[in-house]
């Protein structure tokens, strides 16, 4: 037997014959007390070979840990054909005579970019048709054994065995049934298809594609960041779900190229016009800002400081808040609208040459999920087939929704309440970091001294202990959206994957924006006056923040970079390392083996599984990224730089992670990105009003504009920052506001009589003293008219843009329609000669090929099987 072991590499694709392909691998360990176990697993095999699969089990002395047993699965060309004919698998049956002019002018440019053609295209491009078994001749089979590639193969014995029961036929429990079952109470360890060969190097056996080997050579590999993805190979070896996550992901990537070009432009002209800051001049200069004393930021503990200490902040705010941000913000509303709508038209073409132009019916018709038709056990009539089959009661449908509805509120809410914690936060330690940093150390460091204020010390400090907390609620929560969405039993696949994404979506939603809304649209616009401050929740000591002269606009960008270059690097960090860690530790005693015996599904077995959600999570990721880089871009127009940077290395950290760190996932279908795409038209639609909103309120482009224009004669901006700053008498201070006397620095004295203030009220000793001033109703007249018309140039842009362009090509149609009228044409042509051999022939044999059920119909077979 050793020999023999030797002889024979185990790191083949193959059963031990040479011949059978291995298309799914079943592990489990032989526990002492696992004699219920064992019965099931008895149980559930015979099954599988009633069904026409075929079975090798390696003992688990063959193993490398000696206790793992392996049941290699083979489905032999009966089988497959059988359900491919339920499933309507398409094959291919002629080649596609349409001539490709698809040339690009000045093609040669791309050259650098483009991959070898077998890579690109690893198979022919025909024309195809839902395969039926009693037809088999007329579809192009040259090889019954590679005539469905890998990725089939496995997506129908995956069928099979999440169908296939673990009773025997005497027992009455019909919900004893599926592979996912046996997973979860542990008589199976694992259930996985195999990768074809070593990612590092090709598979000695020459029947085997070396599909993997291929991948991480021409598309892992960071190296290859610039070049264009296999996106043909990756569907070919993953299935169709997974490859049109990666086209979209580098449809995004490309996209964002554009907006990062214009975001860098916009924040160097920032740069360029720095020196035209009339402004910030005024704020820093000695005799206008260092005359300019301001009121306290806080109660008893912060005292009357000069003007000028926010000289930085305002110079800082200046590179993010110019003219160049509401052109760049109009900018993207309409990027927005381009990238989702030439998605569309990317996503149709991908749909027919993935034949998947029929496929939204067969999804929700064939893939009902085998949890549904456990749980379900009532029965109704089907109008359309006439048939049979489970449902959910209404009454048990409401009642699941209204309590799924309640458990994401309840969680929304938790969000919420820990927002107002760190909003409080803010407000407790804004005055302990004033008093502090008063005579702290760091104010006489040359470089970073005068960065160091209190409003960036509770900034940044706020932002963190946000972040930390959003990431501690999403593990929490990702457990709980999980399980009520099992609780609601949705129909199909499609249907539990949209549910979960929705739910998921406006937890993540509340949980990564909500600390940036606040900032954007709350803070400093309730702070009320010297002498009436606002206060939290209008009873408790902590007073509403205020923006320093400089703006809320600088501390949005803060917010924003933070949360999102805090998310992107640790996604990475964790997609990338945690896997490979593990992968490392559990296959340390088998890489000491020799390479013949460390088997092909036991390398496999060594690897992380992708599991059900392995893609949802990626959808999410980029998703918010979108968020970040829509919502709140006003603020920051380096934003879609980051994410470009950040999307380049996902692209290929992504591939990397499922080429070399998992298991072979399933293959799956999907013709579009599913319910992400309704949820990117929302947050497309919502971006262009908080964009409107961030320039009109959060920035201070508006009340300047107002001022140049409508009080300052000459046209310009002197003067503005003294019009911009109302004057208060301190000797109406209230007490419980009035600074404490040891908090005043060395050079306030009593001759100093009043403070400034950020608002638009009348002075002291007017008649209307204290209350909002003409220019004030002025400005917010001007702020809502701006808001008005931007979003209507904006979105009378988006709906003109969006009805110009067709969601699918004009070929794309064209093909769609030769290839219906085609699949028609040759199957009556097929028919008219099948008939004529017969009436040539004068004889009532059948002329049919064998069926392993020829008496049964489709559907008989599945519950005859199953």
């Amino acid at each position: 037997m050793e020999i023999d072991k030797q002889q024979h590499s185990k790191d083949s694709v193959f059963f031990r014959d040479g011949v059978r392909r291995i298309d799914f691998v079943l592990s489990y360990v032989d526990d002492k007390d696992g004699e219920r176990k064992q019965e099931r697993r008895k149980v559930y095999e015979a099954n599988l070979e009633k069904v026409g699969l075929e079975l090798e089990t390696e003992d688990k002395s063959e193993s490398e840990d000696g206790k793992t047993y392996f049941v290699k699965v083979h489905a032999p060309w009966e089988v497959l054909a059988t359900y491919a004919d339920v499933l309507k698998i398409k094959v291919p049956f002629k080649v596609n005579d349409i001539p490709d002019n698809s040339e690009m002018p000045m093609n040669w440019l791309s050259t650098p970019f483009r991959l070898p053609e077998h890579i690109m295209h690893p198979e022919p491009d025909f024309f195809t048709a839902p395969f039926n078994k009693s037809k088999s001749d007329f579809f192009l089979i040259d090889d019954k054994d590679t005539f469905f590639p890998p990725s089939t193969r496995n997506r129908i014995v995956y069928y099979i065995l999440s169908r296939c029961s673990y009773f025997r036929d005497e027992c009455a429990d019909k919900d004893k049934k599926g592979i996912k079952r046996l997973l979860n109470n542990g008589t199976y360890t694992a259930a996985f298809p195999l990768h074809d060969s070593r990612y590092w190097t090709r598979s000695r056996d020459d029947k085997c594609e070396s599909e993997r080997y291929n991948l991480y050579k021409h598309w892992a590999r960071f190296l290859c960041f610039f070049k264009e993805q296999p996106l043909n190979l990756v569907r070919k070896y993953y299935g169709e779900k997974i490859g049109i996550y990666f086209a979209w992901l580098g449809f995004y990537t490309e996209m964002l190229l554009f907006a990062a070009v214009v975001g860098t432009i916009c924040f160097i002209y920032g740069f360029l016009t720095y020196d035209d800051n009339q402004w910030s001049k005024e704020i820093c200069s000695e005799k206008i800002g260092g005359n300019i004393v301001m009121c306290p930021l806080c109660d008893k503990k912060c005292s009357y400081w000069k003007l000028n200490t926010t000289c930085n902040s305002s110079w800082q705010s200046h590179l993010f808040d110019n003219v160049g941000t509401v052109f760049f913000a109009i900018f993207m509303g309409i990027w927005v609208t381009l990238f989702l709508e030439f998605w569309k038209r990317r996503q149709a073409r991908l749909e027919y040459e993935w034949d998947l132009v029929d496929f939204e019916e067969e999804q929700q018709q064939l893939q009902l999920r085998p949890e549904y038709e456990t749980k379900c056990t009532n029965r109704k009539m089907n109008r359309i087939t006439q048939e049979m089959e489970p449902y959910l009661p209404i009454t048990s449908k409401c009642a699941r929704t209204c309590l799924s509805g309640a458990t994401v509120l309840l969680w929304i809410s938790l969000i919420i309440a820990c927002i107002i914690g760190v909003i409080a936060y803010r407000l407790a330690v804004y005055a302990a970091f004033a008093s502090i940093m008063k005579d702290s150390p760091t104010t006489h460091l040359e470089v970073v001294g005068p960065y160091i204020t209190p409003q960036l010390a509770t900034s940044v400090t706020a932002s963190c202990i946000n972040f930390v907390i959003i990431m501690i609620l999403n593990l929490m929560y990702e457990r709980v959206a999980i399980w009520i969405t099992d609780m609601e039993i949705p129909k199909t696949h499609l249907e539990y994957e949209n549910k979960l994404t929705v739910k998921m979506f406006l937890f993540q939603f509340v949980n990564y924006y909500s600390s940036c809304f606040y900032v954007a649209f709350f803070k400093g616009k309730f702070v009320g006056y010297p002498g009436k401050y606002a206060y939290m929740f209008g009873w408790s000591t902590l007073r509403n923040e205020e923006c320093d002269p400089g703006g809320c606009l600088i501390e949005l960008t803060t917010q924003l970079v933070i949360v999102m270059t805090g998310k992107q690097v640790w996604g990475n960090i964790q997609e990338a390392l945690v896997p490979w860690l593990m992968n490392w530790w559990g296959s340390r005693k088998a890489r000491n083996h020799p390479e013949s015996l460390y088997s092909r599904w036991e390398q496999d077995h060594d690897l992380q599984g992708f599991g059900q959600l392995g893609l949802f999570y990626e959808y999410l990721e980029m998703v918010i990224q979108f968020g970040f880089i829509t919502l709140f871009v006003a603020s920051f127009p380096l934003a879609p730089l980051l994410a470009l940077i950040n999307n380049i290395i996902e692209v290929r950290v992504d591939a990397w992670k499922l080429t070399t760190q998992f298991r072979r996932p399933v293959a799956a279908k999907a013709h579009s990105i599913g319910a992400w795409e309704e949820i990117l038209n929302g947050m497309a639609v919502l971006s262009v009003v908080t964009n409107a909103f961030i320039v009109a309120f959060t920035s201070d482009m508006i009340p300047r504009l107002v001022y140049m224009y409508a009080y300052q004669p000459e046209m310009n901006m002197k003067g503005y920052i003294n019009n911009s700053l109302s004057v208060f008498n301190i000797s109406d201070f209230l007490t419980d506001s009035r600074p404490d006397d040891d908090e005043n620095p060395a050079w306030f004295n009593s001759s100093i009589t009043t403070c400034r203030y950020r608002d638009y009220r009348y002075p002291p000793g007017h008649e209307k003293q204290y209350s909002h001033t003409m220019q004030f109703w002025h400005i917010l007249a001007a702020k809502l008219a701006f808001i008005i018309i931007m979003e209507h140039v904006v979105f009378v842009v988006k709906f003109l843009v969006a009805w110009l362009i067709p969601d699918v090509p004009s070929d794309v149609r064209a093909r769609v329609k030769r290839e219906r009228y085609l699949v028609q044409e040759y199957l009556h042509n097929y028919e008219v000669e099948k008939l004529k051999i017969q009436l040539s022939q004068n004889s009532n044999e059948c002329n049919c090929t064998p069926m392993i059920y020829p008496s049964l119909s489709k559907h008989e077979v599945l519950s005859e099987c199953l």
